[in-house]
């Protein structure tokens, strides 16, 4: 089996390692960790080819800790406990040293899952190291996240990057079977976007398009490959940002064909479907908007039905919502205005709340005018009245535009009618 170059390249021990100078550098917090002799359980949450496994691996090697692995997406609460079992039932062997188990994507365990480990945690029977890349605030349960101390591992410098990119052109067997001469690494350091795993499969897959011995690695000929393999990378999830931004922007097209085949490549690239709901929930609200507000109901729906149904059967919900979404009406106009909005109180501080406005809980601030003046819109005809909401310095500037879209014209119209005398609609 040919072992992929990323795996070859995987640091041996932490003075091989790259990058996170914070966590393992000489005044690193796992340095200081290893140095006094704790050892609690970790989670590890960064960007993907950041180092997480493989710090997990030296971490265990470095403490003389035996060592299991899981997968998230392949792993259940009955791999668990077997891994549990081996651990309670060989003391002996291990000298009294508890075995570290490393779950990859944790993010991707339920509630239930999570749930398998806290005692064997609790108690000290294992250690456990989690790797995420989802924020582990949100995506593990409290009870365990509080008996693991989180660490966030960062992209990788363009430095660190390109140490890894000598190292591995010097010293990996097989790649010291030609002569590599790289005249440019900016497309190798740019593509990779502070990935290890990924810059190394990049180096991989030019070397490979590259016939002949001799090879001079330059932008042209990297962008060049990249363009000709775009299929066999994505497969393995590489340019994940890529392929979410065309899906994004074939639903914001109002594309039904192309962002259900992006949802396809996502989905066959193993990309985590409550990420794939996350990224439709936030474009139901940025890119349709009050065009098709029940849009945001359906996405978030769908959100929460995902994270409960899992996959496979998730991929039926997503279909559902995507296609849903690229048929809709699309506005922008909520996001411009809350942007807007911001722009203004960035500009203008904090201006004071007129006084009609204020609320009057004491009979001090009555008297110091407090709500004086304040008109309740239910006692008016049409429940409206025209009277002043924003700060004097401000007063008359619209932040809210609607578009030329069914549900908006009404809306456009609704404001038209009612300020017609402040605002220009």
């Amino acid at each position: 089996m040919n072992t992929p170059l990323a795996e070859r390249m995987r640091p041996k021990t932490l003075a091989d390692y790259f990058g996170q100078e914070h966590l393992v550098g000489p005044k690193g917090s796992l340095t200081q960790m290893i140095t006094n002799g704790v050892f609690p359980s970790l989670i590890f949450w960064g960007p993907p080819g950041t180092g997480k496994t493989t710090l997990a691996q030296l971490l265990a090697l470095e403490k003389d800790r035996p060592f299991y692995q899981l997968s998230a997406i392949k792993a259940g609460v009955k791999e668990i406990r077997e891994i549990i079992h081996k651990a309670e039932h060989s003391g002996g062997l291990f000298s009294g040293k508890s075995p570290i188990l490393f779950i990859d994507e944790i993010h991707r365990f339920s509630k239930s899952q999570q749930d398998s480990l806290l005692n064997a945690v609790e108690k000290g029977i294992l250690t456990l190291i989690g790797a995420t890349t989802e924020n582990p605030s949100f995506e593990v349960i409290n009870a365990l996240l509080s008996r693991c101390q989180v660490y966030i591992l960062n992209p990788l410098k363009k430095e660190d990057l390109e140490k890894i990119l000598e190292t591995a052109i010097a010293h990996d067997p097989q790649l010291k079977l030609k002569k590599i001469t790289v005249k440019e690494s900016e497309a190798l350091i740019e593509l990779a976007g502070g990935d290890a795993r990924k810059l190394l499969s990049l180096l991989e897959l030019v070397i490979q398009a590259h016939p002949k011995n001799s090879i001079e690695i330059t932008n042209d000929f990297v962008f060049e490959t990249v363009q000709t393999h775009t299929v066999l990378f994505d497969k393995n999830g590489d340019f994940h940002y890529d392929i979410v931004s065309a899906f994004i922007k074939s639903i914001r097209g109002s594309d039904p064909n192309a962002a259900v085949y992006w949802l396809a490549r996502m989905i066959e690239a193993g990309e985590d479907i409550l990420f794939i709901a996350r990224r439709l929930l936030i474009l139901a609200a940025e890119d349709i908007g009050i065009a098709n507000p029940t849009a945001l109901v359906l996405a978030n729906s769908t959100f929460q039905a995902v994270g409960s149904v899992g996959y496979p059967e998730g991929r039926i919900l997503l279909s559902e919502c995507t296609l849903y979404l690229a048929s809709s009406p699309k506005s922008n106009k909520a996001y411009l205005a809350i942007d807007a909005a911001l722009a203004k109180v960035k500009q203008t501080g904090n201006l004071q709340v007129p006084l009609h406005l204020r609320n009057a809980p004491t009979k001090l601030m009555k008297e110091m005018g407090y709500g004086k003046g304040y008109q309740y819109a239910h006692d008016y005809k049409n429940q409206f009245v025209d009277q002043e909401f924003l700060p004097e310095q401000i007063a008359g500037t619209k932040f809210y535009d609607p578009a030329d879209n069914p549900k908006e014209k009404t809306i456009r119209s609704f404001l038209k009618e009612r300020w017609k005398n402040k605002y220009d609609y």
